[in-house]
């Protein structure tokens, strides 16, 4: 017996199967399995714009399998486009919502199989957690990474706004950034949060090889997602469901992945929060235990100059998972959506660029591409991405410039009021203190197109683009908003950086810190209302992946 026979088979339904005819289904199609398909298409995301066309492939690969497809739709954020104002509130919590929603939609139309087709920073980890949460026989295939020109991508034009306030490009340069930064549909070029999660979704074993990287506008990523279709048959018909495939050897190879590709801080979030989902432990902990043993073997933007196209070329996410399992760093045994092991399906992989992706002999650092700090600023962690560190701001210590949000520091910056030396402190940006846990690339992109890259660090309990680079710490767990010692940090505090040895400091006695802590008022926000009032009283804190509270 089949779940969809819950809404299709006796007398007793025949209104439901009288609705699915109403929508032009025959006998026939009605007899089949019922496999749901996941799109997020909108017409204001890049990444997404082009998803109809992966959906219909999708079915196409669904019918030719024997099975009757059904696409549904989820809501698509675009991250860059939200940046930077109060629309960003909006991005981290649809990862909930989508959850959410597809499982709502699951359950209620008894699907027997699921086909993902995410993109994009927010909907690639809200599908997984559905996927985790409803365990059927599902396969994800993403709408592929954007092709980069020369060598550009979002993250120029964000800096090129910094060098120009900056004075250093005129506003020809600026508009050339403009015209050809993102000069394709798919997700932005280098390894941002998008690609990260597209990536490691590969490398969890819940997508075929290529889902992280095929470009966008490639006709292997149709090719990809008609095998996807045929493939969630195979695992209907097997009985091979998410939870088969999403487990905790899964996620730890998941996590080796992400620090040999040096990806986006935000899969701390993620990742902990399909850990959670899919019922397996999860901790900030886990990122050094995992990087100390794992090499950085690709810098892809913002940490170096290759893009997710370059990764492809080189032999994509078989091919780094090769490497890594040439040095014992990954459990073979995992079963994948391919029906075979992760080590099966490794078997003849070869790296085809070098330059590209390392070996361990010549990777760009023993260690992984994250680290997860600890320190009195940051009792239950905070987490930066150590690859696109420049080395010199690997240690730093500096005066502290407060801001209570993103807005009043990237005003200073563009003033010129932050100098070589200086530690920014943007707060009250966490979670629920903003709510919704901004990233801040607008403040990083500008700190980096005036040049202070290598001299200006930045924490927050907010969090980051994937696109960022440079010194700065995000996720700082307890944010404000919950009482953590970034609420008491006062203009001109020392605050010493030591990344090698993962700590974070606030170098204030502690005398000074109870004064403080005893004469602290929060400051005064404006009220919340709709979702971001329920958000903000229900989700966790980020070191816990921010997902809404048991």
């Amino acid at each position: 017996m089949s779940r969809s026979d819950a809404v299709k088979t006796g007398p007793e339904r025949t209104p439901h199967r009288s609705l699915l005819k109403a929508c032009g289904f025959t006998d026939a199609q009605i007899r089949k399995p019922f496999v749901g398909v996941v799109n997020s298409y909108c017409e204001i995301v890049p990444g997404h714009n082009h998803l109809r066309e992966i959906a219909r492939a999708v079915k196409d690969g669904v019918l030719m399998a024997g099975g009757t497809p059904f696409e549904f739709n989820t809501i698509a954020v675009c991250d860059g486009i939200a940046m930077g104002h109060e629309g960003m509130r909006y991005s981290l919590c649809t990862r909930e919502l989508i959850a959410d929603s597809v499982e709502c939609m699951a359950r209620a139309h008894a699907f027997d199989a699921l086909v993902f087709i995410p993109n994009c920073d927010k909907i690639v980890p809200g599908m997984l957690m559905a996927a985790a949460r409803l365990n059927l026989p599902c396969v994800f295939v993403s709408g592929g990474p954007m092709l980069s020109l020369n060598g550009k991508d979002l993250n120029s034009a964000f800096e090129a706004v910094g060098a120009y306030m900056a004075g250093n490009i005129d506003g020809q340069a600026l508009a050339c950034a403009e015209n050809d930064a993102c000069p394709t549909c798919g997700s932005c070029s280098g390894m941002f949060t998008a690609n990260s999660m597209n990536c490691l979704t590969e490398a969890l074993g819940l997508a075929l090889p290529g889902n992280g990287t095929v470009p966008a506008p490639y006709a292997a990523r149709i090719r990809l997602a008609k095998e996807a279709g045929a493939q969630v048959m195979e695992l209907y018909r097997k009985n091979l469901r998410a939870l088969d495939v999403l487990n905790a050897q899964s996620v730890r190879n998941a996590l080796t992945v992400d620090m040999a590709l040096g990806c986006s801080t935000n899969t701390a979030l993620h990742l902990a929060a399909v850990a959670y989902e899919a019922g397996v432990l999860f901790s900030l902990a886990d990122i050094n235990a995992v990087s100390a043993v794992t090499p950085n073997l690709c810098k892809l933007a913002p940490a170096g100059k290759h893009h997710v196209q370059d990764l492809h070329e080189a032999g994509g996410i078989p091919a780094v998972m090769g490497e890594l399992n040439k040095m014992g760093l990954l459990n073979g045994d995992c079963a994948t959506v391919t029906g075979r092991t992760l080590a099966e399906n490794l078997i003849g992989v070869t790296v085809k660029d070098a330059s590209v992706i390392r070996s361990r002999e010549t990777a760009y650092a023993p260690v992984g591409g994250l680290a997860a700090l600890f320190g009195n600023l940051c009792e239950d962690g905070a987490v930066v991405k150590q690859s696109a560190v420049a080395p010199e701001m690997l240690t730093h210590s500096g005066p502290a410039r407060v801001f209570d949000g993103e807005e009043a520091a990237v005003a200073a910056i563009y003033a010129g009021q932050i100098r070589a030396g200086d530690v920014v402190v943007i707060r009250y940006e966490g979670p629920a203190g903003g709510p919704g846990m901004r990233e801040m690339l607008s403040p990083t992109s500008a700190i980096a197109g005036m040049g202070l890259d290598k001299s200006v660090a930045l924490i927050t309990d907010g969090r980051f683009s994937g696109a960022t680079r440079g010194a700065a710490i995000g996720h700082i767990s307890p944010e404000a908003a919950a009482g953590g010692l970034i609420a008491l940090v006062a203009e001109g505090d020392r605050i010493t950086i030591d990344i090698p040895s993962q700590r974070l400091t606030l170098c204030v006695p502690q005398e000074e810190i109870d004064r403080r802590r005893a004469a602290y008022v929060p400051p005064e926000r404006p009220p919340l209302t709709g979702y971001l009032k329920r958000y903000a009283k229900m989700v966790s804190s980020a070191d816990q992946g921010a997902v809404f509270k048991d």
